[in-house]
């Protein structure tokens, strides 16, 4: 499966960047994230509980964060696995700023399943990570108002 959008988020692109790149927030962000605790320097273990549909089971995933360029982009991988099956998946997030104070973030994906959790067709997963991925950007945008509301 591969996708790619683009969000505007509230924020000057090094805010935005310093959210994304932040555990807490990741954690607030990522659907089902029970748990996300540091291994090292941008690599995270999270417990992960999916439930979409028949796309449903606990993943033991690992979230690495790779070709961090400050403030403009970074890549997001996790690996995960479960009952359901095997996720393996790549986001590339760009930010370019989009004002004074919004950021307008581009992001590309490509995910892979096996498993159990692969016998229900592809077309159906692709419609389950557009859905994961719209949840991941609208809560990181609900966050990122909420952080600049405290200010």
């Amino acid at each position: 499966m591969e996708g790619k959008g683009e969000i505007k988020l509230p924020g000057n692109k090094e805010e935005v960047f310093n959210q994304l790149m932040d555990p807490d927030v990741l954690e607030k962000c990522i659907m089902g994230c029970k748990d996300l605790e540091k291994m090292e320097e941008n690599k995270y273990k999270a417990d992960l509980s999916v439930g979409i549909a028949s796309v449903k089971g606990k993943y033991d995933a690992t979230i690495t964060l790779t070709n961090v360029e400050e403030p403009n982009h970074y890549t997001l991988i996790v690996h995960g696995e479960g009952n359901p099956g095997i996720v393996d998946a790549e986001g590339n997030i760009h930010l370019e700023s989009d004002g004074a104070n919004e950021t307008l973030l581009h992001y590309t994906y490509t995910a892979d399943v096996k498993g159990k959790v692969a016998s229900i067709g592809q077309r159906m997963l692709g419609g389950v990570a557009k859905l994961i991925i719209n949840d991941f950007f609208k809560k990181a945008k609900k966050e990122l108002q909420r952080q600049q509301s405290a200010s």
